[in-house]
């Protein structure tokens, strides 16, 4: 874990709750898709943690949804603005598990991990099928980020108003995946692992008190006991969670 500085080079709208985050600085210690950071916020107490969507050697993307006066907050602030950051929390997901055929499933800001883990196995020559979800077309972002990695993502949305009508899980009934990774809220991730029997990893998209591990606020049941989703994860293997303790 690294607390560096940061200057927001880009902050621009995608749909009405969400902006695209670029931050410049030295991202040395983010090293995985699937890794998050987490920003301090003038006037807040505690640091708002966000999945890295990309990065590279001199910046890296967030994609942020308005919930609250902190991401409020966070959408009005302008180009040269400096944050601090703590960079490199959490573990990643494991491309090299991936197999053939990787099916990559997020929903609404849940997909964020997911571009960079679809960049990541795109240039290991791997062809996934990324799936995403949204309620309506005016909360549909990043679909022609993805289809510039030449991976044209699958839309479902509640209402059918974009892509297919449905929720993101119905499409893990159509692929013959040899793994899949998710992205989002507990609930989402507990169907989506009841909809396959594909091995697979997930991301937990959750509300986090400290974000390195030192309030246990975080923390959810698995087969060794409570994980800190912070500390331990954010992303486990399907075979860790348990969803009825």
């Amino acid at each position: 874990m690294d607390c560096k500085e940061f200057t927001i080079a880009e902050n621009r709208p995608l749909t009405e709750k969400v902006h695209y985050l670029r931050l410049a600085g030295d991202t040395a210690a983010i090293t995985m898709p699937g890794q998050f950071v987490s920003l301090s916020l003038p006037g807040f107490f505690l640091r708002r943690p966000f999945s890295v969507c990309d990065r590279d050697a001199g910046s890296f993307s967030l994609l942020v949804e308005r919930v609250g006066d902190g991401t409020a907050l966070l959408h009005t602030l302008p180009a040269g603005t400096n944050v601090s950051v703590l960079t490199g929390l959490g573990n990643g997901f494991t491309c090299e598990q991936s197999g053939d055929q990787p099916v990559l499933i997020g929903g609404g800001t849940g997909l964020s991990p997911l571009f960079w883990l679809a960049r990541e196995l795109a240039a290991q020559g791997k062809r996934p099928v990324v799936v995403l979800g949204f309620r309506t077309a005016a909360d549909v972002f990043f679909e022609e980020e993805f289809c510039a990695l030449g991976i044209c993502p699958v839309l479902f949305t509640e209402d059918g108003s974009a892509g297919r009508k449905g929720l993101v899980t119905e499409a893990l009934r159509e692929y013959d995946c040899s793994m899949f990774y998710a992205c989002g809220r507990e609930g989402m991730l507990r169907a989506v692992c009841e909809a396959t029997h594909a091995p697979g990893e997930l991301a937990f998209d959750v509300r986090m008190g400290c974000g390195f591990g030192a309030c246990m606020g975080c923390s959810r049941p698995t087969v060794s006991g409570m994980k800190r989703v912070c500390k331990d994860g954010p992303v486990f293997r399907k075979e860790e969670l348990l969803w009825n303790a």
